[in-house]
């Protein structure tokens, strides 16, 4: 999808549309991969992906099969409501398994199409997912905001921003595919707060993506604050948390090295809250974290580790959340 067919203006009213709470989906979608593998035009700026030790893609492909099917076996067997919609072979996308890069939901009945840095990411819109979006659940706007990929902007959907949707503020680490620009423009168009910093790994390379730092659920957020070096700026950022009714649980860098900050909190038919990560994060966990975490959601751990090692992301950057009303 490159075209501008969908772009229309935001609801100005957000007005929430769905009757759930605004922060936690019940509903979530995954793309079962056809060609998984290592991508590495995303590995210039992805510092957590690994070149598998194989060359047989077809075997990467097979083993990311099948943990993409535990996973979504996981979410449903607790009510949690998952579309699945199967890759197309062609083009090859490595990285389809990532869909919450390239598009995202919001609860005032808009679809948002995103501005991609990888060139070969892009082949990841693909019209025929939002056409299954607008079939089923009440659609108020379709933006495409692709036209920027041109200028060389980019804005990597729930990857590049973590929503604070009940305090309309969206939080963000600026790097390559998190421009400041794009952000401020994207945030004032949709009535949400921008709030952004830069924050660095363990080698002083910017962290390419904000939700593999930071998570925020609907009582709780997790955020690696070591990663973010300026003193004043570290400080400001947990102040926004706490004030907007959060309880931090802070992480170090080789928690999120394990991805412990690539966490999502959705909640199950019923309103019973759940936080999604793998088990790779589950495990670096210290058991005071576990506690704390535990008091605001239930743990659900699944096992991707072929997914988190060759692809660079983990269980948040494999779900697009619904937050839209069904028709």
């Amino acid at each position: 999808m490159h075209t501008n067919n969908y772009m229309t203006q935001p609801n100005s009213d957000n007005k929430q549309l769905s009757s759930h709470d605004p922060q936690l989906a019940s509903t979530v979608l995954m793309v079962r991969p056809a060609s998984f593998g290592f991508n590495p035009e995303t590995a210039l700026s992805n510092a957590y992906q690994k070149a598998p030790d194989f060359t047989d893609g077809a075997y990467a492909n097979q083993k990311a099969l099948q943990e993409f099917d535990g996973y979504v076996a996981a979410l449903r067997a607790r009510g949690i409501e998952v579309i699945v919609i199967q890759d197309s072979k062609e083009p090859v996308k490595p990285d389809a398994v990532f869909p919450n890069n390239w598009f995202c939901t919001l609860p005032y009945g808009q679809v948002i199409v995103f501005p991609m840095l990888a060139e070969n990411r892009r082949e990841e819109k693909r019209d025929e997912i939002l056409e299954q979006i607008k079939e089923q659940y009440q659609v108020l706007d379709v933006e495409d905001w692709s036209e920027y990929e041109a200028e060389n902007f980019f804005l990597e959907g729930t990857g590049s921003m973590i929503f604070d949707h009940p305090n309309k503020t969206v939080y963000a680490c600026l790097s390559d595919r998190t421009h400041k620009p794009l952000l401020e423009t994207f945030a004032r168009a949709h009535g949400y707060r921008p709030v952004y910093f830069v924050a660095t790994d363990g080698n002083g390379k910017a962290i390419y993506h904000t939700n593999v730092m930071m998570h925020i659920g609907a009582t709780y957020a997790v955020i690696c604050l070591e990663s973010i070096k300026n003193q004043a700026e570290r400080i400001r950022i947990a102040q926004e948390l706490t004030s907007g009714g959060h309880e931090i649980i802070d992480i170090t860098l080789e928690q999120v090295q394990a991805f412990a900050g690539n966490m999502l909190q959705v909640q199950n038919s019923e309103g019973t809250p759940y936080t999604l990560m793998s088990e790779t994060a589950y495990d670096c966990l210290t058991a005071e974290q576990k506690r704390i975490l535990g008091i605001h959601s239930s743990p659900l751990p699944v096992a991707i580790p072929t997914i988190e090692s060759i692809g660079g992301g983990s269980a948040r950057c494999m779900i697009a959340e619904i937050f839209l009303a069904k028709k």
